[in-house]
């Protein structure tokens, strides 16, 4: 009996050992990696900077941003996708990486759907056309009667290929039947300021990205590609009511993590978003910046990215873009 009890024993002392080296310490305690995939002052970085000052509040680590930008936000995901998924890398996935380009290009580093885990959608925002203020066109189509009067003479910048501002043009060029020519950039910073100088006379880009050039008369803003008006810019029409029904493109903002985290810790990043979300201070400046905040679980965002990715998929066929 007396040997039956120590065996027992020392299973029970050996599982014990077992179950402490499989258990995660508390999470997190260290300083947490924020990917950001595009540069910094873009819609992406904006929205990265805030809910990351929310999270360092709330988990009592440091979140930091790191951008890692460039190929319409494919670098940055294929960076996050192979961090070690240990729950210290956030990915801040947004309608170019998870949506955009798995429509664009045939082979990429990363599987949009296996190498991350969803965490929720924090927001989402209109595109805005606008122009530089020396262009002769002070509505939608007007502009479309100047691109139409000079076919192949006008430039519109972007912040990238296959970005959603970007797809935003080709799409309206495909509806209004315009000729105009495509210049890239990496990141809407670049691109907006050569719009402020007038290299370029056109572009599409986020609201937030836009908002100070627009209030301080820099560019001239002709119409949103939401079906309703964009509260920050009231009294910008609509695409949609402009002589195009039906035109609509949504950018939007979510926050990952790599596959594979721990349930433990995406349990607790998932409660650290949702909380960082309801807080005044954090919507109060999201909205500011130009953005809706439209918050969604981990499982209905999954559901959203699936969906996004169909529709992109359908857009890009139909619009004619090849695929690389």
């Amino acid at each position: 009996m007396i040997r039956f009890l120590i065996v027992q024993a020392l299973i029970a002392v050996a599982l014990c050992g077992t179950a402490a080296q499989g258990a995660e310490p508390d999470y997190p305690n260290r300083p947490i990696r924020y990917i950001v995939a595009f540069p910094a002052g873009g819609a992406s970085d904006i929205v990265a900077r805030i809910v990351a000052d929310a999270l360092t509040e709330g988990f009592g680590q440091q979140v930091i941003i790191d951008n890692r930008s460039g190929a319409n936000g494919i670098i940055g995901a294929d960076v996050a996708a192979h961090a070690t998924p240990d729950g210290y890398t956030l990915f801040a996935c947004n309608i170019a990486s998870l949506a955009v380009s798995p429509a664009l290009y045939r082979k990429l580093g990363y599987d949009p759907e296996r190498d991350f885990a969803p965490i929720g959608l924090i927001g989402s925002n209109p595109n805005a056309l606008s122009v530089n203020p020396s262009v002769p066109a002070a509505t939608v189509p007007e502009f479309i009667a100047l691109a139409k009067s000079q076919p192949g003479k006008l430039n519109y910048g972007s912040a990238g290929v296959g970005t959603s501002p970007q797809l935003s043009m080709e799409l309206f060029k495909m509806r209004a039947h315009i000729d105009v020519m495509h210049v890239p950039y990496r990141g809407v910073g670049a691109a907006l300021v050569d719009l402020i100088a007038g290299q370029i006379q056109a572009m599409f880009s986020t609201v937030p990205s836009l908002l100070g050039a627009s209030r301080t008369g820099k560019v001239r803003a002709l119409g949103v590609t939401s079906l309703t008006r964009n509260p920050d810019l009231p009294d910008v029409p609509t695409i949609a009511e402009s002589g195009m029904p039906g035109f609509e493109v949504i950018s939007w903002q979510g926050l990952c993590t790599p596959g594979g985290v721990p349930k433990a810790a995406l349990a607790r990043i998932r409660a650290g978003l949702a909380a960082a979300l309801a807080r005044a201070d954090t919507r109060k400046r999201l909205v500011d910046q130009g953005f809706q905040v439209t918050p969604l679980t981990a499982e209905k965002f999954a559901e959203f990215m699936r969906a996004e990715r169909a529709k992109w998929a359908k857009l890009v066929k139909d619009v004619g873009i090849p695929q690389n």
